[in-house]
């Protein structure tokens, strides 16, 4: 039951659902969703490491990059059908199509530096 617990705890706050979205389609560090979220780089640390210890996020290092992917869910039966049903879930959001939109614009390179 606490793997359970923690999947839907991860999930219960709207900045981490769209980080889930967000990692759908494509890989991304902490300036990058400190941009689109436009909320504090200490915040998303933390939002990443609870999706994290959820087993939703994973995580490697590139560099300098820290590079954050949806994991696939192969240690948490929840985990895994939980990012299943969310591919299709809340695609027609107002919020969710705008981080969208905005994407392909949020780039690391610009917002950090190479």
């Amino acid at each position: 039951m606490k793997n359970f617990i923690r999947v839907m705890k991860a999930l219960s706050d709207s900045n981490r659902v769209k980080i889930v979205k967000m990692l759908q389609h494509k890989t991304m560090c902490v300036c990058e969703l400190q941009s689109a979220l436009r909320v504090a780089q200490p915040t998303v640390s933390k939002h990443l490491k609870i999706l994290e210890d959820a087993g939703l996020v994973k995580h490697n290092k590139d560099a300098q990059w820290v590079n954050y992917y949806l994991s696939d869910g192969e240690n948490s039966p929840y985990a895994s059908s939980l990012l299943g049903n969310l591919r299709h879930w809340l695609e027609d959001e107002n919020e969710i199509s705008a981080l969208k939109e905005r994407l392909p614009m949020i780039r690391r390179e610009d917002i950090c530096g190479s």
